[in-house]
């Protein structure tokens, strides 16, 4: 729960206990009520020409403090209610036209700018990509398993297109640029498909790429100076403009995964 949902029940919770605090306090009479003294010389009661000693200022203290509390709280309540529609207003969901307000998935937005260096050594953007389909994953080459596996199945989607004239590119992200320099990524990409474009670069460029396309990874200490590096091993289709249409997780195969791709081309095509 955000925390700004914790702290806006939190208020209103004391907001209630205020109100029951309310009938405890007496109204105004009791407080100004006169008491009556006895006479010794007279034996009778009268009637006090002055106030009688009564603790109006704590009684009134308690009072005012139970009528001032909840306006407070119902002030900040309503801060923290406008600060929840801000946040759900600018939550913006994948496929979200800006013009026509329609939207086709319930996931926020996947993806956004980058810039790394290719296998050849050149700083690359998402602009260089503009115009082509993608197959994007995240991994890296020192990978026991998955990683392979992973790299082996982008390679065989790409010739089951390929011999359907069509095209999309595979770009192979690494998540451990400190080991996976161009020469390594190049090396190792060759051994799968030369057409698999590699990218690296800084460890904050690398993250910051990852965290927009939702890639979970986190570096797992071996023994001496080795490590692993778990990660989601997803991939992504994006499409000539650089966006997020499917995301597909290790549950897929080649075929099956070139099935999908094929139909998200074809319907791409109907609707352009």
């Amino acid at each position: 729960m955000p925390i700004y949902r914790f702290i806006f029940f939190s208020a209103k919770h004391r907001f209630a206990h205020a109100s029951n605090l309310l009938p405890r306090f007496g109204s105004s009479k009791r407080i100004q009520s006169c008491g009556y003294t006895k006479s010794a010389k007279n034996n009778y009661y009268k009637k006090p020409t002055g106030h009688p000693v009564v603790n109006v200022e704590t009684q009134a203290s308690r009072s005012s403090g139970a009528y001032f509390i909840p306006p407070i709280l119902l002030g900040f309540g309503g801060l923290l209610a406008f600060l929840h529609y801000n946040d759900e207003r600018r939550a913006v969901k994948i496929g979200k036209d800006s013009y026509t307000g329609s939207d086709t998935a319930v996931a926020p937005i996947i993806g956004g700018p980058f810039t790394l260096v290719n296998s050849e050594n050149q700083i690359v953007n998402e602009q260089d990509f503009l115009g082509n389909w993608v197959l994007l994953y995240f991994g890296y080459t020192s990978s026991p398993d998955i990683g392979p596996d992973q790299v082996r199945i982008m390679a065989k989607v790409i010739d089951t297109l390929a011999k359907k004239n069509l095209k999309v590119l595979p770009v192979f992200v690494t998540i451990d640029p400190q080991r996976d320099t161009p020469a390594q990524l190049r090396a190792y990409l060759k051994e799968f498909d030369p057409r698999i474009v590699g990218l690296g670069g800084l460890v904050s460029a690398v993250r910051q790429m990852a965290q927009e396309y939702r890639v979970y990874f986190k570096k797992v200490e071996e023994e001496g100076d080795d490590y692993l590096v778990e990660s989601s091993h997803s991939m992504y289709l994006i499409d000539p403009k650089m966006k997020v249409v499917r995301c597909f997780g290790v549950e897929y195969n080649a075929e099956q995964l070139s099935k999908e791709i094929l139909k998200e081309l074809k319907k791409h095509q109907v609707n352009a």
